[in-house]
């Protein structure tokens, strides 16, 4: 599941998305003003991230929130879902869409001390790109000038004979530092929404000491720049984080200390909160939205949002039983989601029925053709497709509410198309995200989405570009390639979504995964909190926590 991040000057390009709601509420008891809490801490709950905390090789929410906190980047996207504003940035100037002339605040530090120098945003972007270098975000420096030379493909994929060949280059020729505070980016073809994007994490800052040893073990002890630093890391058990003093940027924090919990079961960090245990939870167990008991069990301490994220189950298209577009299609037509979305999350959830979440700019509502519910389609599809032989697994991690509509997905296929489906959990999301990222599904999977910056760009070219960084399934349309380059280098945005469109025709005829849901989401935290706001995203804004 890619999910992203961050909340809170100016870029003055992309459309403001819709507003996220934010919760404030709950005792006194526990303290007075900002100032009385400032010494306090919280502990909120989370998942044990998938890799060491690197920014450019991290694609999930167990450890991407982490860095979000841990990282403030050149521009940062509003909790009120306004348009993106500059953060590190100073400025951010250029007369062509193509050649951006940045310029960063002047001696702000990373948590080691060292100065946040242009070098830093540069050497980390040339880390990221270098294809042997790994970085699952390596796509997202697609734009820029020389990029095809430092990163390469390989042809036949992970399990090929073939190898990707070596790059040319070491370093993007379209990167220049001009001098401590500014440098230089050269695209390769002008590319208006180049500047919203530089919120998103993999386009972070590292220190040099990054640059002296190896990434895992960076990723084990990371340094950033943001409000809080790291502590410690003790696997499947606690993250912990405290107050950056030297901190010199608007969102300072209110409090000292941030301790993350990492559970294996949902259930028991709701007990948790609900005992005072932990300060906040992200989303409450499914189990707890019937009746809206939780509504009933935190009072006003409950926050409803909505999130521009969707629910997704996958195709691993690099299996051969998954490769016929009218398969694909047929089990996305069995699917009731109005059905799922009123008797599995009571209508906390919508039924999606676009490629784009809707709250995104640029995202045109109602295009995926393949959400509507026809069994009567579908089984003509199914019988074209030549059928489907054996057990259909829907596989999901258990760690999280995901067992009731995955297995209510798999039930209805089953009932619809008289496939041998089943939903099968795995234990915790960071093995999980590791068995897909290795290509290692032999059925369908959970892979929700959750938007990293507001554009309709981001729900194409990660997801369904040959390459792209969270296209797990591998699959691979040559034409929606080339009408995402053509959206992706427009030099204004209403041309870029206007090609985007036209990519997201193709899609839907292909069916590469099935939407399912669009994000509703219920959050809580405990009676010591005195105020918080939620990201544009969902996530807790740590800088906004008093007690």
């Amino acid at each position: 599941m890619r999910v992203s991040k961050r909340a809170t000057g100016a870029v003055a390009l992309g459309a403001a998305f819709a507003l996220v709601a934010s919760g404030c509420s709950g005792s006194d008891s526990d303290g007075g003003d900002a100032g009385a809490s400032s010494d306090g801490a919280i502990t909120i709950e989370g998942t044990q991230p998938e890799n060491p905390l690197v920014p450019s090789n991290t694609t999930e929410t167990g450890g991407g929130k982490i860095i979000d906190w841990m990282w403030t980047g050149l521009v940062e996207y509003p909790n009120d879902g306004g348009a993106p504003r500059n953060a590190l940035a100073e400025s951010i100037e250029t007369t062509d869409s193509k050649v951006y002339k940045i310029k960063i605040k002047e001696n702000t530090k990373f948590h080691d001390g060292t100065p946040v120098k242009a070098k830093n945003f540069v050497d980390a972007w040339n880390w990221g790109a270098y294809s042997p270098n790994g970085a699952q975000n390596g796509s997202f420096f697609a734009d820029i000038d020389g990029f095809t030379e430092v990163h390469t493909e390989d042809p036949d994929g992970a399990e090929g004979p073939q190898k990707a060949p070596e790059p040319t280059a070491k370093e993007m020729k379209g990167l220049k530092v001009l001098d401590d505070w500014t440098f230089e980016v050269t695209l390769a073809a002008p590319t208006a929404v180049f500047p919203t994007k530089l919120g998103y994490s993999t386009f972070m800052p590292l220190p040099d000491a990054f640059f002296t040893q190896k990434p895992e073990e960076f990723g084990r002890k990371p340094i950033g720049n943001g409000p809080v630093k790291f502590v410690s890391w003790e696997d499947d058990q606690m993250i912990k984080l405290t107050r950056f003093d030297d901190y010199q940027l608007r969102d300072k924090m209110k409090i000292k200390d941030v301790n993350v919990r990492i559970y294996q079961d949902d259930t028991a960090a709701y007990n948790d909160l609900l005992s005072g245990n932990i300060d906040f939870m992200q989303q409450v167990p499914v189990s707890s939205l019937a009746g809206d008991k939780w509504k009933t069990d935190l009072g006003e301490r409950a926050i409803a949002s909505t999130t521009p994220s969707t629910g997704i189950i996958a195709f691993p298209i690099y299996d051969e039983r998954f490769r016929n577009a009218k398969l694909r299609k047929a089990i996305s037509l069995s699917i009731n989601r109005q059905e799922i979305s009123d008797k599995i999350f009571f209508g906390n959830r919508k039924p999606a029925d676009s490629w784009a979440n809707p709250l995104t700019p640029g995202a045109a509502p109602g295009n995926c053709t393949s959400c509507q519910f026809n069994p009567e389609e579908a089984k003509k599809l199914l019988a074209d497709a030549g059928g489907f032989t054996g057990k259909l697994t829907l596989a999901y991690n258990a760690d999280a509410s995901h067992k009731e509509w995955m297995e209510a997905v798999a039930q209805q296929i089953k009932t619809n198309l008289g496939i041998d489906a089943v939903a099968e959990g795995v234990p915790t999301f960071a093995v999980f995200r590791q068995n897909i990222n290795a290509h290692k599904m032999t059925g369908m999977y959970r892979a929700g989405w959750q938007q990293d910056y507001p554009d309709v760009e981001n729900w194409v070219n990660p997801l369904y570009v040959t390459g792209g960084s969270s296209n797990d399934g591998q699959y691979s349309n040559k034409e929606v390639d080339r009408l995402a380059r053509e959206a992706s280098s427009a030099a204004n945005i209403e041309e870029s979504h206007a090609k985007f469109a036209e990519a997201v025709k193709l899609i839907d005829q292909d069916v590469p995964s099935v939407p399912i849901y669009f994000g509703g989401q219920q959050s809580g935290h405990s009676e010591k909190v005195k105020k918080l706001e939620l990201t544009n995203v969902g996530e807790l804004d740590i800088t906004s926590v008093e007690l």
